[in-house]
């Protein structure tokens, strides 16, 4: 074994504080209850088609590089908006990416980033789309169950213990099936086996509750994630925010909301109102004159943090 094999909790050497890397979402961050995503762990998001899961993860890996870190994105669905990347504010030019063939490739190139300590963040999109070699190499018809979910369970096996000693935050990116024949509960499932349900340390459940128009045009969704698992704080809490359309998270929109809930920014009507003044008449208005008025944007969501205690 050697020297460090064993050591006492209080030695400062394992207690520590989780490290965390901002959502780009206020109320998000809030509802994790440490203020982001924990770095050295696995985290999954899923959600139904264009529901914002590659949104969000973009949006993590923008607030990441701001941190100066490195994030690696691989694409399993070959299906990267590289314009749309860098309109939510990631740095292109620095994000490392990787089209892999087959769902093996991508495990072994994930576990090869990790292991090189040298990469802060690496997203898998999508697990649906890691296909087993030997799917690709077989014909289309043929019935191979359980691979996808042993590659998965195999790979997670190998990669736990390294992501937790590299310090690196992994996040899949996940499809939803439907289940045959299930009469009560909860038809839906992940792809992939139960593994990852088992490996992640936080699991995000996002859905698009409504649209967002202006004058009649669909502008953005409006987004709900729900906290499914939580291993570094309670479960079970909820984030409502505003995704637009070739902008990402409205940050505004969530101080706005959250504002409100909190008692700091005042609604009477349609008109929203900070410190007595008048800020805007209907939400979009209100969320103009906060990104025309950065400081006081800063301000309302300082005493947002300060009333939550986060």
């Amino acid at each position: 074994f050697g020297k460090g094999s064993i050591m006492r909790m209080g030695d400062g050497e394992v207690a520590e504080n989780i490290q965390v890397v901002s959502t780009g979402s206020l109320g998000l961050d809030i509802a994790l209850g440490v203020g982001g995503l924990p770095r050295g762990r696995v985290v999954e998001i899923y959600g139904p088609e264009s529901s914002g899961k590659t949104t969000l993860t973009l949006q993590v890996v923008a607030e990441l590089q701001k941190l100066g870190g490195t994030a690696a994105f691989i694409d399993a669905e070959h299906a990267l908006d590289v314009q749309y990347a860098a309109k939510l504010g990631v740095n292109v030019p620095e994000l490392l990416i990787s089209q892999p063939d087959t769902g093996e490739q991508a495990l072994e190139i994930t576990d090869a980033l990790v292991r090189s300590g040298s990469i802060d963040m690496i997203v898998i999109d999508s697990v649906a789309a890691l296909v087993p070699k030997a799917e690709i190499e077989g014909e289309m018809g043929d019935s191979l169950p359980g691979l996808q979910a042993r590659l998965m369970s195999q790979a997670l096996r190998k990669l736990t213990g390294t992501i937790k000693r590299t310090n690196c935050l992994v996040i899949f990116i996940n499809q939803i099936r439907m289940k045959i024949g299930v009469m009560f509960g909860n038809p839906e499932t992940t792809t992939g086996g139960n593994a990852l349900k088992f490996y992640s340390s936080v699991r995000l459940d996002i859905r698009r509750i409504g649209s967002i128009k202006k004058n009649d045009e669909v502008i953005g969704n409006e987004t709900r994630v729900k906290v499914v698992k939580n291993k570094v704080s309670p479960p079970f809490r909820e984030a409502i925010f505003d995704i637009l359309y070739g902008e990402g998270i409205s940050r505004q929109g969530e101080i706005i909301d959250l504002g409100v809930q909190a008692k700091i920014v005042d609604k009477a009507g349609a008109w929203y109102s900070y410190n007595g003044e008048k800020i805007g008449q209907g939400k979009d208005n209100a969320r103009e004159f906060l990104r025309e008025n950065p400081e006081i944007a800063r301000e309302i969501e300082n005493r947002i943090r300060e009333s939550l205690g986060v």
